[in-house]
């Protein structure tokens, strides 16, 4: 009796402390499923096919594969657009660009200067915003491109800290060449071929009129040719003065509200960036955070810290990637540290498809790869919108698996904002979708039935995943023209535009089946695809339902908000000083920050 009561009680407290290891470990997967750290990393136009995940052998990015290796690889993963701002605003409010009014209708579809008045909306929800109302610490450290202040230098509408981030450390505009001397200019040619024509037309006008003046059919007062003159005089001295003091006055950086350098120096940047991330996650180690780590790589000016110059088999381009690669291992290794792998969800990906036009001066190409796809940044090719998307969280997504249905940087938003257990908008669409269910294998199949593309407001393509189909159909309303014809880009206007002689029309619209033909080289016929019509028909239909969705909003990439404007021009010094000062030089770096 006696061994039977001992044996008895020994199962009765086995009984218990398996219990309390049950309950323990439901605790903690509730506490990681429920509010998990989120680290979101974007490159800048680096291309699918520069990472070793993506089956690159030449350039070196052992950090960026162990995400893939303990983590979901997403190999149809779409950028909302092939340009930095509406992809970025896409991505953080999960919803297509046209809808908050960040598709230009114009040439240009970024912002190109600080004090430009356009951004994204105010009324617009973040991700960002939604965390921070649950309690999440949240910081961008990087790059911003989704504009500043609205009516003064010091209202900072569109600024991150107004978009719901609480700490930043960044650009707000972009990386330029015209940032980094030595580098060129985006700016020169086509500044040269807008100003040449109004130029000629107004000396042309001045001289014609003096003449007329002078041999007496035309009395015209000497205070207006003066004026005329005068006014012709200051327009082309602004414009020389802005170009000239360019890197002053767009090439800053910022930490929180407060300039910190300028112009931007180039020296240690990455390590400055990686420190400011490193150091945000060891502040925040006992309380949810968001993290969005927007590298300035690989956008030119490229550059890479004198530990990683000369170092790869591809050029400062290649330095720059394994650099961009180190810094996200930095990232990696700081949750290791804290012991926050499991607590954390890891997102790799980057803005849009490489910038293959980018060639210097040199002739060094300084653009990235897309591996088997056509195209790249500002076309809706596959090269400019197929992107690599990576997501790891220890203990939750299985590692090693990939993932070949439809994705969308959108989808972001909708996935981390349920993680947090905030609402998701329900007065505005949003195009998104959350992957949890396809990260954990809960479901097979995305949700994006359609995905639409757009060049800046112009519906460019449509994408549509059928139920119970393997095929993944793509239609081309208009096709960038390329130059030279036999190119795979627009070397010639150094990026491809939207309108006009920049494209070509067709009717009927090209049709490819990517999941046959990926590299998109031979468009369907109705000779080929016996349903050719049918599936026009519905993409044209999926086109009305969503047009329909959408509504009027500003245009914030208008000329009107996109030209540069003095008074919302910010100086840490004065003009007369040409806008330079430098609080972020010494002290800037850790120790261990070698490489």
């Amino acid at each position: 009796v006696f061994y039977l009561l001992l044996h008895t009680r020994k199962k009765m407290k086995l009984l218990l402390f398996l219990i309390f290891c049950q309950r323990a470990m439901n605790n903690v997967k509730t506490h990681s499923a429920s509010s998990p750290n989120i680290i979101l990393m974007m490159a800048d136009d680096l291309g699918i096919g520069d990472l070793g995940c993506y089956g690159n052998r030449t350039l070196r990015t052992p950090n960026i594969d162990k995400l893939a290796e303990e983590g979901v690889t997403l190999t149809q993963h779409i950028a909302a657009s092939p340009l930095c701002t509406p992809s970025r605003a896409a991505f953080l409010t999960g919803r297509y660009p046209i809808r908050s009014g960040m598709a230009a209708f114009s040439r240009v579809g970024v912002f190109l200067f600080s004090a430009s008045s356009g951004g994204l909306p105010s009324e617009e929800i973040t991700f960002s915003k939604l965390l921070k109302q649950r309690g999440y610490t949240t910081a961008l450290i990087g790059k911003w491109h989704l504009g500043m202040n609205c009516e003064s230098s010091n209202d900072f509408c569109h600024h991150p800290l107004s978009h719901g981030f609480d700490y930043f450390y960044g650009l707000t505009v972009t990386n330029f060449r015209d940032c980094k001397p030595g580098q060129g200019s985006v700016f020169l040619k086509g500044v040269q071929k807008s100003l040449i024509i109004p130029i000629q037309i107004a000396g042309i006008t001045l001289v014609s009129l003096a003449v007329v003046q002078y041999i007496g059919l035309l009395k015209i007062p000497f205070q207006v040719l003066g004026c005329c003159l005068l006014i012709a005089a200051i327009s082309l001295a602004g414009v020389i003065f802005f170009f000239y003091h360019f890197r002053h006055l767009n090439c800053f950086l910022m930490r929180d509200r407060e300039i910190v350098q300028q112009p931007l120096s180039y020296e240690n940047l990455t390590e400055r960036l990686t420190k400011e991330a490193v150091q945000f996650i060891e502040r925040n180690t006992d309380e949810p955070f968001l993290l969005v780590l927007s590298y300035l790589h690989v956008h030119t000016a490229l550059y890479a810290s004198k530990n990683f110059r000369g170092k790869s088999k591809h050029g400062l381009y290649g330095d720059a990637v394994e650099e961009m690669d180190w810094s996200v291992g930095q990232v990696l290794d700081s949750l290791e540290k804290y012991n926050l792998s499991h607590k954390t969800l890891v997102y790799f990906t980057s803005d849009q498809g490489a910038h293959i036009e980018e060639v210097s001066s040199t002739g060094e190409v300084h653009g990235g790869y897309n591996g088997i796809y056509k195209g790249g940044k500002s076309m809706n090719w596959e090269g400019g919108i197929r992107v690599p998307g990576l997501l790891r969280w220890s203990g939750v997504i299985l590692p090693g698996a990939y993932i070949d249905e439809p994705t969308s940087n959108m989808d972001i938003f909708p996935t981390i904002v349920k993680l947090a257990e905030a609402q998701l908008p329900s007065d505005r669409v949003i195009d998104g979708h959350d992957l949890m269910p396809l990260l954990q294998g809960k479901v097979t199949r995305s949700k994006h039935e359609f995905l639409f593309h757009y060049c800046n407001a112009y519906l460019n393509a449509v994408r549509w995943h059928p139920a119970n189909s393997e095929a993944v159909w793509k239609v081309f309303f208009f096709t960038p023209n390329f130059s030279p014809e036999d190119s795979n880009g627009c070397y010639d206007s150094h990026v491809c535009f939207c309108h006009d002689g920049f494209i070509t029309w067709h009717d009927p619209p090209l049709l490819f089946d990517l999941s046959r033909d990926p590299e998109e080289k031979v468009p369907l016929t109705p000779e080929t695809e016996s349903r050719f019509y049918e599936i026009l028909r519905v993409i044209h239909l999926a086109v009305d339902n969503h047009t329909r969705s959408l509504h009027a909003v500003p245009d914030q990439l208008s000329w009107d908000n996109l030209i540069w404007k003095p008074w919302l021009q910010l100086c840490c010094s004065s003009l007369f000083q040409s806008c330079y000062c430098d609080y972020d030089s010494e002290g800037n770096l850790v120790e261990g920050y070698s490489g």
